[in-house]
């Protein structure tokens, strides 16, 4: 505010004590109206300081957000740029992971056939062991005339599957199972008491009658109606003996066979031996659990007792109910099969 408007602020401000006029004089009022001027003076100025001041602040809060605002841009930029090389580092990790998980992924593949491929071979390990195992045992009952080897070996065979526990080889479970079953319900005849009835036949082959052979005197006699209780006369003893010799004479018999009436006595020797020899054959084709061997010779054995010796002769029917128990007791040796584990094996090695 300038000092010549001072007057005319002055009169602005008090209009009644201009108009009003005054015992005073202007030279008496001036001396008032120069320290008005100067408080005014003053108080502008200091409003324009405060002003000034206030300004100042306000330029240099500006300055500092400036100032703060260009380091936080600053920051920024150096978080973006630490977010950008971040970003790559993991866009390359990222890249080196796929490689990795592929590279597990095919691993994993590649394993995962490698134990397929040593599960199945030792499935078939296990099929040809037990195959192995219950071919020997089948063999070793066959020689023994014993089912325990084989009974023996399919329990392991069974217990071998269990463990493996392995879904394909069920059917060869239950198959095992099946042949254990039957082989416990089986019968099987006893190969000493065999042994002990073919030592009797070959002991009474000496003493078997040949169907053409001439009965003794004595057996006659024994056989004759006559046969009274008190000692017969002299006639009647010398009648009978003539008899007995007119008997032993003339033979009168029926021979089914033509052969058996042709033998002659040292014939008769060779035939005794030979049926002894069928019935050795036989007992060594038992012991050899050759048991269609035993079966051809005890059936050529009989043959021959039938066609060559007297069917009617007590030691013939002895012999003959012996080989007839002997041959129905060969029957049951033969021992029972594992068609069924040996079907599973073949169809388990088989892969199906």
């Amino acid at each position: 505010m300038n000092p010549q408007d001072a007057p005319d602020a002055a009169a602005g401000l008090s209009p009644t004590l201009a108009a009003s006029p005054g015992p005073s004089s202007p030279t008496a009022r001036r001396p008032v109206l120069v320290p008005l001027l100067g408080l005014l003076a003053l108080a502008a100025l200091v409003t324009s300081l405060l002003l000034w001041q206030k300004l100042s602040n306000i330029q240099e809060q500006l300055a500092r957000q400036t100032a703060d605002t260009g380091a936080q841009a600053l920051e920024a930029r150096a978080s973006a740029r630490q977010a950008q090389e971040l970003a790559r580092d993991t866009a390359a990790r990222v890249a080196v992971f796929e490689a990795r998980l592929s590279e597990i992924a095919l691993q994993r593949s590649q394993l995962q056939d490698l134990m397929q491929s040593l599960s199945r071979s030792r499935d078939e390990n296990l099929v040809v062991d037990i195959e192995s195992a219950i071919r020997l045992a089948q063999q070793q009952a066959q020689l023994t005339g014993s089912v325990e080897p084989l009974l023996a070996a399919l329990r392991s065979a069974d217990q071998r599957v269990q463990r493996a526990a392995q879904p394909r080889l069920t059917s060869l479970q239950r198959a095992i199972a099946r042949d254990i079953d039957r082989i416990k319900a089986a019968a099987v005849s006893d190969t000493p008491s065999l042994l002990v009835k073919l030592d009797e036949l070959v002991r009474l082959a000496d003493e078997l009658v040949l169907a053409n052979a001439v009965a003794p005197a004595a057996a006659l006699a024994k056989a004759s109606p006559l046969a009274p209780e008190a000692r017969p006369a002299w006639w009647q003893r010398g009648l009978q003996r003539v008899l007995d010799e007119a008997r032993g004479l003339v033979r009168l018999s029926r021979v089914e066979e033509p052969e058996a009436a042709l033998l002659s006595p040292e014939q008769s020797f060779f035939l005794r031996e030979n049926f002894k020899l069928k019935l050795l054959n036989a007992r060594l084709g038992l012991l050899a659990r050759q048991m269609d061997s035993a079966r051809a010779d005890l059936q050529a054995a009989r043959a021959a007792l039938d066609k060559y010796f007297e069917p009617g002769a007590r030691n013939t029917q002895s012999a003959a109910t012996l080989l007839r128990q002997v041959q129905e007791q060969m029957k049951q040796l033969q021992l029972p099969r594992v068609d069924d584990t040996l079907a599973a094996l073949t169809t388990a090695a088989a892969g199906r």
